[in-house]
């Protein structure tokens, strides 16, 4: 998420934004752990391989984790039982699959297209764990939802990331 830059207006001018000298640097990628049947545990990195380093410290080793073809991901046979998809040629393989984590990426993505039309670096972790409450919520009915926020918010201190937000400078 983020990092964007902007394609100039003559072909002749443009750059490969794939390329790294032509990057911003501000880019960021979320990385989740979900359990089945249970919450989602977003993480906010610069690159996918953090999250061998965040399953370290988050996932019991007698758990079952999934993964995909991703080389950085080979380093969880060292502590872990480890179900891999290569999604080039599947998607899912006789329950093998990381279909729970991609439907949270998938809300996730839509809905910072959607509502927010972008995402600042700095705010990206609040955004995703926004997201994955959502998610951990999705089947709750909206009542019971806004009873959970209203008392959340009752009981919590105040913030101080968000209070005055729109007071401070850019």
């Amino acid at each position: 998420f983020g990092g964007h830059i902007r394609p100039h207006n003559e072909k002749a001018k443009r750059v490969d934004r794939r390329k790294k000298e032509h990057q911003t640097g501000t880019r960021r990628v979320v990385i989740a752990m979900r359990e089945r049947e249970g919450r989602v545990l977003p993480f906010v990195g610069e690159n996918e391989g953090e999250g061998v380093a965040l399953a370290n410290e988050n996932v019991s080793r007698t758990a079952t984790m999934s993964a995909d073809e991703a080389g950085h991901w080979d380093a969880l046979h060292m502590g872990w039982n480890v179900d891999r998809v290569n999604h080039s040629e599947i998607y899912s393989d006789h329950g093998k699959h990381t279909n729970l984590v991609e439907s949270f990426f998938s809300r996730l993505r839509n809905m910072i297209q959607g509502q927010h039309h972008g995402v600042s670096p700095k705010y990206l972790h609040q955004y995703a764990n926004h997201s994955a409450w959502l998610e951990d919520n999705r089947r709750t009915d909206n009542g019971t939802l806004a009873r959970i926020v209203v008392s959340n918010a009752m009981e919590a201190p105040v913030s101080r990331n968000w209070k005055g937000y729109w007071q401070r400078a850019a």
